[in-house]
């Protein structure tokens, strides 16, 4: 009599433990119909053991992925294999509402989940077991600090002010784009780009207006940049946009629009209507170029000379190209 009393303590204390623990426990047939729900599923699902038992899975949960998991599954069947799952591939296999209050930015829980095979006395697989585990937590803070990298990353590649690719990072674009070139023999362009009189700007006005001006031309670029275009703040009041798949012939008349873009801005300062313009260089990528600091002195210089012959226009290189140290 003490064995049997003994026997159903263990009993109750294993269903106690079963019904409790804060993982969700379901048994399947092998067929997917559900034998066994435990109250972690029952409190997440609102569903209790007893409107569960032998329905069809897929009936009752129709945001999973009936081919998916049963590709999963088959092996566990077949070969008496463990199977896992992920949420970094898969985000849930039940839909069910994150609770959690400090990942509240999560509108579902994330899941974890183990599927082994329950075997009858003959070592046939008759039953599936899914065991879920609940990693938001774990999740959330993955994802988050995932994308604080990703943002760390793209702010150290674009310039505060103009939003625009730093010099840095600009300039190794030009570098890939210019080994390109000389495998490929493609053509492409570079324009240098210099607000007109800006020391002007600053002195009369002071620097919070220097710095208007310098987002409204950058605002400027980038409406007239197309998406295989790279635009960077090269430094100060100079801009530098690289032109790929671009002739000087194409590139003069993206120059031409980006100036009078430029010419018919009326930025407002301090209820004041600022107006300014730039001057524009450019230089086709020529097989001759040994480096891409070629390319940048032959941009530059055109720009020189837009600046000597008045400013407020666009030159194109002569086709010189600048004699490296």
């Amino acid at each position: 009599m003490s064995q049997i009393n003994s026997d159903v303590a263990e009993v109750h204390w294993l269903l106690d433990m079963f019904q409790t623990v804060d993982v969700g426990l379901v048994v399947l047939t092998v067929d997917y119909k559900i034998q066994v729900w435990n109250g972690f599923m029952e409190n997440h699902s609102g569903l209790t053991p007893r409107q569960v038992r032998d329905r069809y899975l897929f009936d009752l949960f129709s945001e999973i992925d009936e081919g998916w998991l049963k590709r999963k599954c088959d092996p566990v069947i077949l070969l008496k294999n463990r199977a896992f799952t992920i949420w970094e591939q898969r985000p849930y296999i039940f839909k069910f509402r994150n609770y959690r209050p400090i990942t509240g930015a999560a509108d579902y829980m994330y899941q974890n989940s183990t599927i082994f095979p329950i075997t009858d006395v003959r070592g046939v697989v008759t039953h599936l077991c899914m065991i879920i585990y609940d990693v938001t937590d774990v999740a959330i803070s993955r994802l988050e600090l995932e994308s604080m990298n990703g943002q760390l990353k793209q702010l150290s590649k674009t310039d505060f002010l103009t939003e625009l690719n730093n010099r840095g990072h600009w300039e190794d674009a030009l570098m890939h784009e210019f080994k390109r070139l000389k495998r490929s023999g493609h053509r492409s362009s570079l324009l240098m780009c210099d607000i007109d009189h800006f020391k002007r700007v600053n002195d009369t006005f002071g620097h919070a207006a220097g710095d208007a001006v310098i987002k409204a031309v950058a605002q400027a670029v980038k409406k007239n940049l197309r998406e295989t275009d790279v635009a960077g703040r090269y430094g100060g009041e100079e801009f530098s946009v690289l032109l790929v798949d671009t002739t000087e012939d194409q590139a003069m008349f993206f120059a031409e629009r980006l100036r009078k873009t430029v010419e018919n801005l009326a930025i407002e300062y301090n209820q004041q209507l600022l107006k300014v313009t730039v001057s524009v260089g450019i230089a086709e990528y020529s097989a001759p170029m040994l480096e891409h600091r070629q390319w940048l002195e032959a941009a530059d210089k055109a720009l020189y000379t837009s600046k000597a012959n008045g400013r407020n226009q666009v030159t194109l290189c002569s086709g010189q190209l600048a004699t490296l140290p």
